[in-house]
């Protein structure tokens, strides 16, 4: 039901017209500048990482099924920080908040949640690898062949895309309020609903559909995977292959209960419990924090990944003595 002061949207009021107010961090005036340059060095540190990774991967001849994930995953980061963090530091240059586009707008949301949803079906593809190398160690180069890895990779794509574009087009064709001023520093899904016009719950069923999809069904199959791992590690008979079978899944553990953690926090909710101050300070942890540990996690715990960089390193040494 539209409330008093809505603005049904018409032909005339969409895409080149209709502008929102991203209004960032507004209320911190003081500690704009530190902001700044901690989220910028953040976000340098980030790229330069996920960069790294990615190089090496791609310029390793020989590459298993786990590096290849990873390879994707390290892309998916880099245009994740890149769809997020500059409009976050332009919204902490712009002391009354930077304005964004209806288009810009949904485009940055479909892209957020596209990539956020590539990356839990990613996860979930890389847990499949490991349920295969542990449960199935003979079978391991025949099932998870090249092809099989390239499929698995393009579904992940696919399917989140897919689905981020029907929750970004229900999401828009809500009528909106005349404030446009989005309490934060990108166009997330709770905070542009928030500035929907109804009083029902109807418009978070597209949502509670997206975090099914996109959420719960990886999240179960990351589940079924560990299950089967836990009961296989169980059948070890040495303690010490037990333990070296569990390591090459500590890194992949980590990143899913970072990943999981704040996206279940944010986006299983009702919109009644939805608190923009909160909600930001969460959403800093998923877009800064979460993207620099990524590559923190896979070059402290990878041995495969630390000796591609041992092995890059060495090159460019014996390039620059050349």
């Amino acid at each position: 039901m539209p409330c008093e002061g809505c603005m049904e949207r018409d032909n005339t009021s969409t895409g080149a017209t209709m502008e929102f107010l991203l209004l960032g961090f507004s209320e911190l005036l003081c500690l704009r500048v530190l902001l700044f340059l901690i989220f910028l060095i953040v976000h340098l540190v980030t790229l330069a990482g996920n960069m790294m990774i990615f190089i090496a991967v791609v310029l390793e001849p020989s590459r298993p099924p786990m590096l290849f994930f990873l390879c994707q995953l390290s892309a998916i980061e880099l245009c994740y920080t890149l769809v997020i963090v500059p409009k976050a530091l332009l919204s902490l240059v712009v002391v009354d908040g930077s304005s964004i586009s209806f288009i810009g707008c949904a485009a940055q949301m479909h892209l957020f949640v596209a990539l956020g949803g590539a990356e839990c079906f990613l996860l979930a593809a890389m847990s499949y690898d490991r349920y295969v190398a542990i449960c199935q160690p003979l079978h391991y180069a025949a099932v998870m062949s090249e092809g099989l890895c390239l499929r698995l990779a393009l579904m992940c794509c696919l399917g989140a895309f897919a689905v981020a574009l029907g929750l970004t087009a229900a999401v828009f064709r809500l009528p909106f309020c005349r404030s446009h001023r989005i309490n934060h520093f990108f166009c997330d899904v709770p905070a542009v609903l928030h500035l929907a016009c109804t009083q029902s719950y109807t418009p978070e069923l597209p949502l509670l559909a997206a975090c099914v999809l996109l959420l719960l069904l990886p999240f179960l199959l990351i589940l079924a995977s560990y299950v089967c791992i836990a009961v296989a590690l169980s059948h070890f008979t040495s303690s010490a292959g037990r333990g070296k079978a569990f390591s090459t899944c500590i890194s992949h553990l980590a990143i899913t209960v970072l990943h999981y953690g704040c996206a279940t926090f944010i986006y299983i909710r009702p919109k009644s419990s939805y608190s923009p101050a909160r909600d930001k300070v969460v959403s800093l942890v998923y877009t800064n924090i979460t993207p620099l540990m990524y590559p923190l996690i896979y070059s402290l715990r990878n041995r495969e990944i630390r000796g591609i960089l041992g092995k890059m390193l060495t090159r460019k040494k014996i390039a620059q003595a050349n």
